[in-house]
């Protein structure tokens, strides 16, 4: 448990040193497991895609195959948007603040990153507009897509609070969750699903917080009924 700011020890500065070399040493510790981590993670076996979808986007009509763009490996993020909401999940726009600006990147490593909703185009255009983002959203909804990787959710599992949601039957709290998901396009045109990861399991895609558990007071959400309590969309909060 973290010790009150108020009563936090305070040491000289080769103290501090001494101290900071100790915890270096787990961090380093911490870096090579997390790279075996990420290897295990590449070398799960894939699932074939044979399902055909098609999604409606700034570029009209396109599978999912097109959506690699010409490249082989493609990042979908599951952004919550219920056709029948007028905005999308405030969390998943704090979410979006921290890939938008990335994309450009993956591209030079043969990655096309996405996201993915059941809300009709015109909405997410006009949300993306709102929120001055570039990235790519493409709508689902005349697909299963949603429903076949696990992140929209049914009348009828809603009203049994039972749904099949980061692997396993739970109640999934919502018509629609957040998740990622990436496949894999090889030469002769074959896709394949590699990874998908959902709830806590995205953490490792939000740069801020990140930065925020190298300060004093970390994420400051514990006591609270929702971690999350404190979030907004970007132009919602008190400037």
């Amino acid at each position: 448990m973290t010790e009150p700011l108020e009563d936090h020890k305070i040491v000289p500065e080769n103290e501090w040193v001494e101290s900071r070399k100790a915890l270096l040493k787990k961090e380093k510790e911490f870096t090579i497991f997390r790279d075996q981590l990420s290897q295990q993670r590449r070398n799960l076996p894939w699932v074939a895609v044979n399902k055909e979808y098609v999604f409606e986007g700034p570029n009209g009509k396109q599978t999912l195959s097109e959506l690699f763009e010409g490249r082989s490996q493609l990042i979908v993020y599951h952004f919550m948007f219920d056709p029948s909401w007028e905005a999308a999940c405030l969390h998943c726009s704090f979410w979006a603040d921290n890939f938008n600006g990335i994309i450009v990147h993956l591209k030079q490593r043969d990655g096309t990153m996405i996201a993915v909703s059941r809300a009709p185009y015109s909405k997410l255009a006009a949300y993306r507009k709102r929120m001055g983002w570039d990235f790519k959203w493409v709508s689902s909804c005349d697909t299963d897509f949603n429903f076949d990787y696990h992140v929209s959710f049914t009348s009828e599992e809603l009203a049994k609070k039972e749904a099949f949601y980061n692997f396993i039957t739970q109640d999934p709290l919502s018509s629609e969750r957040e998740g990622v998901s990436v496949f894999f396009k090889d030469p002769a045109g074959r896709m394949f699903h590699t990874y998908s990861a959902y709830a806590r399991g995205i953490d490792m895609l939000n740069v801020a917080y990140h930065y925020l558990d190298l300060v004093p007071k970390g994420r400051d959400e514990a006591g609270h009924e929702s971690p999350q309590f404190w979030v907004r969309r970007h132009d919602e909060y008190d400037k």
